[in-house]
């Protein structure tokens, strides 16, 4: 897999490859050109933390992805004439290097904002700095919701549907289709796991208070002894809350020890490349998650416009990429967003101004996005994607089902 551990430059595609053209709605206001760090007439420097290493490196292809949508960008001529130098460092999933890295974007490479930063207690290792600094810290790549907090981090802005709203979501699916049930729940011992975790107990109300409730450490070298524990107390719902790693372990001793219960994963890690495939797909059948995104598994999208432009996008610029892995659908879509950011500001190149135009994304498409879901953001929004679908794996594929739900926190 390609790895990009030093500085990357790429630019991306015209948007109109991956959107459709629909960008042109979008008119920046005509003003004297004021520019910020990292700015110039001729290039917009972008910074980035990813985990090309350590135990969350299958989401290496988030940033990957994005590197190759800015090459694309670059390509048709870049935003507004001019090209994006998009560089990205690793910091392995560890808190204190991705401050360290983040450090050394910001006060070495001086690049103009962050986007698409990868992992919950990474970028909430940074939250603080981006904020206290003036740092627009765009789009992590974790839908943790502490970034939807515009009154006390107006810097940072999230991408993702919150995990807590999603674990409202799973309680009311467990509700309504397994009221009495004994709910066993394995989550990551740190903020992305709890974030889920808090979610759930909301929805779950009185019936929260006889959860089976264990957890992991991402330097744990397995977690089968948690899966045992959650069988051997008679759990018949299982909720797993975990990163792909972890996941592929869960899912193959939960098919080992020949438990069967109702099986519910959390969305982001839902995916057939970096999850599914090493647990084993026959081993999937049945599970139950929600997704804002199409999944690129899924062959009822082999004819759908925005698959296929996201297709092309993969053939030209991440030809060694995963087709069937969730992350590679992510990253260009931050990237996209991104990218209308910078289209929205026009010559006002302003950290400021980067601000208020994330704050003001209006049914925004994205290619990979369900019908029915946009990207829309406002001053008291700091959340671009509020919206998901239910799905469910038979053994090949996730089916979609059910309507558009609201992951709104309210």
């Amino acid at each position: 897999m390609q790895r990009l551990t030093r500085r990357t430059v790429l630019a991306a595609a015209p948007i109109t490859l991956a959107l459709g053209g629909q960008l042109a709605a979008a008119r920046p206001a005509r003003a004297a050109k004021k520019y910020g760090p990292g700015v110039t007439d001729s290039e917009i420097k972008i910074g980035n933390t990813g985990p090309y290493s350590g135990p969350l490196s299958n989401a290496s292809p988030i940033p990957i992805s994005m590197a190759a949508y800015f090459k694309m960008i670059n390509d048709q001529g870049g935003v507004n004439g001019r090209k994006i130098t998009f560089i990205s460092y690793d910091d392995g999933y560890s808190p204190p290097k991705t401050v360290e890295m983040t450090r050394k974007l910001v006060e070495s490479d001086e690049v103009f904002f962050l986007a698409g930063s990868v992992g919950t207690p990474t970028n909430t290792a940074i939250w603080h700095y981006t904020n206290e600094n003036k740092v627009p810290q765009l789009f992590p790549a974790t839908g943790a919701t502490k970034w939807n907090d515009p009154k006390s981090h107006p810097w940072t802005m999230g991408f993702f549907v919150s995990y807590r709203a999603e674990g409202r979501i799973y309680a009311g699916y467990i509700l309504a289709h397994k009221p009495d049930a004994k709910v066993g729940v394995l989550s990551q011992n740190d903020d992305f796991g709890k974030d889920y975790l808090n979610g759930l107990i909301d929805g779950l109300g009185d019936k929260a208070a006889s959860l089976v409730k264990v957890s992991y450490e991402t330097t744990d070298p397995t977690v089968d002894s948690q899966i045992i524990q959650m069988k051997s107390a008679g759990c018949d719902v299982f909720l797993l809350i975990a990163i792909p790693k972890f996941e592929a372990q869960a899912i193959r001793k939960v098919a080992e020890i020949e438990w069967k219960p109702l099986f519910i994963t959390n969305g982001i890690a839902a995916s057939v490349g970096a999850a599914f495939k090493p647990a084993g797909l026959e081993n999937c059948k049945g599970i139950v998650t929600d997704n804002s995104f199409k999944d690129p598994t899924d062959p009822e999208w082999k004819d759908d416009a925005g698959y296929k432009e996201w297709a092309a996008f993969m053939d030209k610029y991440y030809p060694n990429g995963d087709k069937t892995d969730n992350a590679a659908v992510y990253g260009p879509s931050i990237a996209a967003t991104t990218v209308q950011v910078l289209k929205q500001c026009g010559d006002e190149l302003t950290r400021e101004n980067v601000m208020r135009q994330a704050a003001n994304l209006q049914h925004f498409p994205l290619p990979m996005l369900q019908p029915g879901i946009t990207i829309n953001t406002s001053p008291t929004e700091f959340v671009a994607i509020t919206q998901v679908r239910m799905e469910r794996f038979d053994g090949q594929r996730f089916q979609t089902f059910g309507p558009v739900l609201s992951a709104a926190i309210g």
